[in-house]
């Protein structure tokens, strides 16, 4: 039993530290839609602006991105190991990720040719929509695939 305890730990203990990583860059993601999005004109140059998008964007494509190739995949394979129905909800959720990711990508890929006030506030509008939808999505397959372990983790290091 120790040893599988040992194994377990090294295999997943690991884990918490990828998704508090994660989880801090949606932090920054969330924090930086909200300057962007409280804003209500452009300025003179258009420069803050723009930065303020372009970071949006970098930082948006690299959290999505970490998501699918290093977070979702650890969990999926925590799921199974453990083995307690946690992939189903894997397989269930994943499409709708990455119909979102898409969305994602989609408001990336047209932010740089947003011309006006107005289309800036739908643009950031319809992205929150889906940040929320995502977010949504994660915690529920964190929440599922990693959280349930933690107490069979933390069984192990006592």
């Amino acid at each position: 039993m120790l040893e599988g305890c040992q194994t377990a730990k090294e295999r997943w203990g690991g884990v918490s530290e990828i998704v508090d990583r994660w989880l801090n860059e949606r932090q920054e993601l969330i924090v930086l839609y909200c300057s962007i999005n409280g804003m209500d004109q452009f300025d003179d140059d258009k420069r803050p602006v723009a930065s303020k998008l372009k970071e949006l964007c970098q930082i948006l494509v690299d959290y999505a991105s970490a998501g699918h190739f290093e977070v979702y995949e650890q969990l999926l394979r925590e799921a199974g190991e453990f083995n307690d129905g946690g992939v189903e909800l894997a397989n269930a959720v994943l499409p709708e990720l990455e119909l979102n990711t898409s969305k994602c990508l989609q408001f990336n890929d047209h932010c740089e040719s947003i011309s006006s006030l107005q289309g800036l506030q739908e643009a950031i509008s319809a992205l929150g929509e889906t940040l929320a939808e995502r977010f949504s999505y994660e915690d529920k397959m964190i929440e599922s695939l990693h959280e349930s372990h933690r107490e069979k983790l933390s069984d192990c290091r006592a």
